[in-house]
């Protein structure tokens, strides 16, 4: 078990300190490298967080490595890392949603307020949206602004290794709550730290049965610590076949997608009962094809992509299944490591050596 941290907030400074460390994708090439920037200065609407944690995402791996999706995304030089939670140490104009001291994660998504999806309650679909660590700087630092609305109040009864994992737990939350769950066999396919969340989120809302999949053992392993009832190395068995044992023929009533891998897929929508669903959050590296006779319409299955989380509906699930003590993503925690050690956490997770992992900024204690 990770050990867990009191929160403790610090009255903010009497002496602004003007720079800071952070981890910067300085370069349009593979690697991202620690510099001394200049603290943020919130701006109207904004607050300046002391960062306390924050978290390695697979987004991360991909900008790390300047892949396609990050070469055509971003334009350096930009701080990265997206989760985070952090202390309120300075307010910008017009801010009184929050108070110097309280200690927030934060929606990593920045939206307009103004399209037609934002205007309609479906902000995490906004057509203009921004990311922070991405397309803005992020949490990789020792300090870092964001927009007040983004905040949200950290419950005081949970371990801040699990505030700073909130953002990316608000996306297992979004996809397993994205159809029904109580009384449902469930599987989870990929048990990254989201699919590792998942299994979490799936047992905590009442789902009969979750199963797992995936080819790592340690994966797997980390799957039976977050209390699935089943878990399936892929590598070795058919998934269908084992689903058709556990669910005694009857097949799943809902599959969580967090691998994009195309097999993966098609198996899962193989073993789904007839009228099922299946909620994607993996991304697939490439297009693949897809038997849609057999596997979807003959079968009338729900289909449902996932992309980050309800603004502000899935927070609000989370929060309460935190605070309810139902919902504890602590066994998928596997590492916390000073964040001057991104280089080694890249490579812990590139290894598959690890589940969730998070960094603890200079000045932070381990």
């Amino acid at each position: 078990m990770i050990p867990t941290t009191a929160i403790e907030a610090k009255p903010p400074t009497k002496t602004r300190t003007t720079t800071m460390k952070a981890i910067v994708k300085a370069t349009a090439a593979e690697g991202a490298e620690i510099r001394e920037v200049p603290v943020p200065v919130p701006a109207a609407g904004e607050i300046l967080l002391r960062v306390k944690r924050a978290g390695v995402c697979g987004t991360d791996l991909h900008i790390w490595a300047w892949d396609p999706w990050a070469s055509g995304r971003m334009k350096p030089p930009v701080t990265i890392g997206h989760e985070f939670v952090g202390e309120v140490v300075e307010l910008g104009p017009g801010v009184s949603n929050v108070a110097l001291g309280d200690l927030v994660s934060c929606e990593s998504h920045v939206v307009c307020q103004t399209c037609l999806s934002c205007r309609t309650g479906n902000g995490h679909v906004c057509e203009n949206t921004k990311i922070l660590g991405v397309d803005m700087n992020g949490g990789f630092a020792e300090f870092v602004a964001v927009p007040a609305v983004n905040a949200w109040h950290v419950p005081r009864n949970i371990p801040i290794e699990m505030a700073a994992c909130m953002e990316p737990c608000g996306n297992a939350v979004h996809t397993a709550f994205s159809g029904p769950l109580s009384g449902c066999n469930i599987a989870v396919t990929g048990c990254g730290p989201i699919g590792l969340f998942a299994i979490g989120v799936a047992r905590a809302a009442g789902a009969a049965h979750v199963f797992a999949s995936d080819v790592s053992p340690y994966r797997l392993d980390l799957a039976r610590r977050m209390n699935a009832d089943a878990v399936i190395d892929v590598s070795r068995e058919s998934f269908v076949e084992r689903i058709k044992e556990l669910t005694h023929g009857r097949g799943l009533d809902g599959v969580l997608e967090m691998s994009g891998k195309p097999e993966a897929m098609r198996d899962g929508l193989a073993a789904l009962r007839m009228g099922g669903r299946m909620s994607l959050l993996g991304l697939p590296s490439e297009p693949f094809e897809l038997d849609w006779n057999k596997l979807l319409i003959f079968k009338g299955i729900t289909l449902y992509g996932i992309i980050g989380r309800r603004m502000y509906d899935t927070w609000y699930q989370m929060d309460q299944l935190m605070t309810s003590g139902k919902l504890d993503i602590r066994p998928a925690i596997t590492h916390v490591m000073p964040m001057e050690e991104f280089s080694d956490a890249i490579a812990l997770l590139r290894e598959g050596k690890a589940g969730k992992v998070v960094l603890v900024p200079w000045g932070e204690k381990v």
